[in-house]
């Protein structure tokens, strides 16, 4: 347990770019793009994601950063029983194997996700060892998926293009973790300072 406590910050942000970039191969659209395999293989990579994160950004503000990985930790539970719904493993719910009841399962659970996108973007605004860009494209993408919470305006908004602020927000993040991690000096320095 030591070794993984004392795995540097530059690994770590390394490890949650290639989850996170796991999660864009895998992730289902919606019940059209929707496996057993996608799933299971998109929300332990979400759940692990929620769990680096929470490591990584907790020098710029613990407890916001507990509370980012609480909500995306939602959003995988809604998304968890809205699968086993989906793909017959909870029959006993009227809406077993509905695509409409997926699609709208999908869109609750994106509420929560904003939220932490939302909370991850200020964390990364505030460090000194990521980009502040990177926190606001996240912000952005947290208020686009905010919109699922009125249907009618992500309707109106036309559905593929409210997502592009969460590809380029998230990608974006996922791109930098993998190349460039996070600057592992600065990452102490915030972290010797948020202990003191």
């Amino acid at each position: 347990m030591e070794r993984i406590a004392e795995t540097s910050p530059g690994l770590k942000a390394r490890i949650a770019g290639i989850l996170y970039l796991l999660i864009f191969i895998a992730a289902p659209s919606g019940a059209a793009t929707a496996t057993p395999a996608k799933m299971i293989i998109t929300l332990a990579c979400d759940t692990s994601v929620a769990l680096i994160l929470y490591d990584l950004l907790k020098p710029a503000g613990m407890r916001l950063s507990l509370l980012a990985a609480f909500f995306r930790l939602i959003f995988v539970a809604v998304m968890t029983v809205n699968s086993l719904n989906y793909f017959g493993l909870l029959d006993h719910f009227k809406n077993a194997h509905s695509a409409a009841a997926f699609n709208k399962g999908y869109g609750i659970a994106m509420v929560p996700f904003g939220i932490h996108c939302l909370l991850i973007g200020y964390l990364i605004f505030n460090s000194i060892f990521l980009p502040r860009i990177l926190g606001i494209l996240m912000a952005l993408a947290g208020l686009a998926y905010l919109i699922f919470l009125w249907p009618p305006l992500r309707r109106h908004l036309f559905f593929p293009y409210i997502l592009i602020p969460g590809v380029v927000g998230e990608g974006s993040l996922t791109l930098w973790l993998l190349v460039m991690g996070v600057n592992v000096q600065r990452w102490k320095q915030q972290d010797g300072a948020a202990v003191e």
